[in-house]
């Protein structure tokens, strides 16, 4: 494995990740070279994270008025390790890696049918007033529903 700036102890990183979502690779994601083009790695990280924040009860009704807080993504970086191809079955993990004041790292993980690692990646996630687009601290509710 490549050396990888967010991740100290590969091993004991992977063992962290206890939520996943499958994903079946269409055709639409796959490039002329017939594997997954790489601009579909962060639809996958789109998809695991609003199922990842589904999962713990946190962000599901943007559509309310009185809801002022939505999580914003502030950045996204995804390192390639092994090629998907059409109709592969993937395993994208997603985790809370760190939580800070207002923002929070989620870290990704995509695994194929072998268990190869075939995406790794991570992202900050910045908790946003969504009337002043100012920061805005994160509750401890929400704190404790990430690292559940």
């Amino acid at each position: 494995m490549k050396n990888i700036t967010y991740i100290e102890d590969f091993a004991k990183w992977r063992n962290e990740f206890m939520f996943y979502i499958p994903i079946h690779v269409r055709f639409s994601e796959t490039d002329m070279f017939g594997h997954v083009n790489n601009t579909s790695a962060f639809i996958y990280f789109e998809q695991a994270r609003i199922e990842f924040f589904k999962d713990r009860g946190l962000f599901t009704n943007f559509n309310d008025p009185e809801i002022n807080g939505v999580p914003v993504v502030a950045d996204l970086q995804c390192d390639f390790h092994k090629q998907m191809y059409f109709d592969e079955k993937i395993k994208l993990y997603v985790k809370a890696n760190s939580i800070g004041k207002t923002s929070l790292d989620l870290h990704y993980l995509a695994t194929n049918e072998n268990d190869d690692v075939c995406l790794t990646g991570r992202g900050r996630i910045v908790y946003m007033n969504r009337h002043t687009g100012k920061p805005k601290p994160l509750t401890s509710d929400i704190k404790q529903k990430l690292m559940n």
